[in-house]
């Protein structure tokens, strides 16, 4: 578009969306107006011409039937009977013969207009000299003889005017309401938009605690501005989680680079053999891959929020999956004495992604089995309660505090008592993330409420989804089989 015409007053006005509503507003006031004065003079103006019109053509019927019952002069003094009757001097008759001689009537002669083919005739007229209108209705009689009947509308023509000046007044008037209207309409939503833009305006400056700020009367635009707001809280928290993300990672990785260089320049420098060298090279990688599996899992993580993994949700069979893991963890459960018990369901059928909820049963049980005292229990379940599949791990050991809880899940999270164990903080991340993307939630609880070693009980709330058909609930749908059976074996855990 031309820049030049885009500074006009009218171009500017419809690039504006609050100038669009505005025109739009005015459009439909318009509308009505045209609606209005259009019904107004239909029953006005419109009614007198119709009026007259009956008026004219009930006499006319009057008159012809006179002439087929008394004749020429029975016609002839009806019509004088009329023109005496006449107060307001409006009627008009002319009663002509097939030579247009003229035997009664106020006219003057037969005019050029009654030779048209229609009967009705609108002609002017001059009477005592003034210029006035006359609707004629012609009515061919027997024998040639020829009749106008009709009447002077100079009065609905004076009254038509009159209505027609009040009318463009109506409209004028209507057409200045409708601008001011419109005006005032573009006003209030620039007014009521204007903290949107000033907050929007800050937020591209940077200054990310600008929110938008509502009124109380909590209309659409106080919607709009609590929407905003709660993205711009969104916003905010994951930018701080990007920088705590960031800070983790910096510091969690710092430590494991710089052992692996130190260890690696050590050799080099004194190394007795090649032996020796060989292990401090196999050392440097194997850091190397900690820091490699560390990359990976945050990479799962950032996969599974961003809900790129739905595309594989399928219905499928929880109970031997998870029957497939308290198999594999049991083992490492009797090699730290310690027991894992199950107690799982034949069956229970549920749409989801198989893969990440093994992954993320394994990442709880792995944590479990890791804080587990020596001869404690860990317990594995599952259920269907309240329309929902419930998955719970339970450990006995030193469990976690109120404000540790509401911090679990974050990214490179780790409690004080967890620090001297191996891992990287990114287990629950991966489990609260996989829960997120069913939909779910993630409970945190104390298995032994009081004791000194509470232990900690995590229950996975998750939706069952749409079966396509198959029946919900514990139990299978009709026809159905596991659809995942015995053989499979847990991803392994991301810390």
């Amino acid at each position: 578009m031309n820049p030049s015409l885009a500074q006009l007053p009218l171009i500017g006005l419809l690039r504006s969306a609050s100038g669009r509503f505005a025109l739009l507003f005015t459009a439909l006031f318009a509308a009505a107006a045209t609606a209005a004065a259009v019904v107004l003079w239909w029953n006005t103006a419109g009614a007198l011409d119709r009026q007259t019109d009956a008026a004219i053509r009930a006499d006319a019927v009057a008159l012809s039937e006179r002439q087929h019952g008394a004749g020429l002069a029975g016609l002839v003094t009806a019509i004088d009977d009329r023109l005496a009757l006449d107060v307001q001097n409006e009627a008009l008759y002319l009663l002509v013969t097939p030579s247009r001689g003229i035997l009664a009537g106020n006219l003057e002669a037969w005019p050029p207009q009654a030779e048209a083919d229609a009967p009705w005739i609108r002609m002017p007229l001059l009477r005592d000299g003034t210029e006035s209108e006359a609707r004629l209705l012609r009515v061919d009689l027997d024998d040639g003889y020829r009749l106008l009947v009709g009447r002077d509308v100079a009065e609905k023509l004076r009254l038509r005017a009159l209505l027609s000046e009040g009318i463009a007044w109506a409209a004028a008037s209507s057409a200045l309401i409708a601008v001011l209207g419109a005006w005032l309409l573009r006003r209030a939503l620039e007014d009521r938009l204007a903290p949107v833009y000033g907050t929007a305006a800050a937020i591209s400056g940077g200054d990310l605690s600008r929110r938008v700020p509502l009124s109380d009367r909590q209309d659409e635009f106080d919607r709009l501005g609590m929407t905003m707001n709660a993205m711009l809280d969104r916003i905010a928290q994951l930018m701080e989680g990007v920088r705590g993300v960031s800070d983790a990672i910096a510091h969690d990785l710092r430590t494991p680079i710089a052992r692996a260089r130190a260890k690696l320049e050590e050799s080099l420098d004194s190394a007795a053999d090649e032996e020796a060298l060989r292990a401090a090279v196999e050392q440097g990688i194997a850091d190397l891959d900690d820091i490699a599996r560390v990359f990976k899992a945050v990479l799962r993580i950032a996969e599974v929020e961003a809900g790129a993994r739905r595309a594989a949700f399928a219905p499928f069979d929880l109970a031997p999956m998870l029957a497939d893991v308290a198999e594999l963890y049991g083992a490492a459960a009797e090699a730290g004495e310690q027991t894992l018990e199950g107690t799982l369901p034949d069956s229970l059928i549920m749409v989801g992604d198989r893969d990440l909820l093994l992954q993320a049963v394994a990442n709880l049980l792995d944590n479990a089995l890791k804080f587990n005292p020596p001869g404690g229990t860990v317990a594995l379940a599952a259920r269907w309660h309240g329309g929902l599949v419930e998955i719970s791990v339970a450990d006995d050991g030193p469990g976690l505090s109120p404000e540790d809880r509401v911090r679990v899940g974050e990214r490179f999270f780790r409690t004080d008592a967890a620090r001297t164990t191996p891992g990287s903080g990114l287990g629950l991340s991966l489990v609260r993330a996989v829960v997120a993307l069913h939909g779910g939630e993630m409970v945190l609880a104390d298995r032994h409420p009081g004791a000194e070693a509470r232990g900690l009980r995590v229950t996975l709330r998750l939706p069952a989804g749409k079966l396509s058909g198959l029946g919900a609930g514990p139990g299978m749908g009709p026809g159905m089989g596991p659809a995942g059976g015995p053989g499979s074996t847990p991803a392994a855990a991301a810390a």
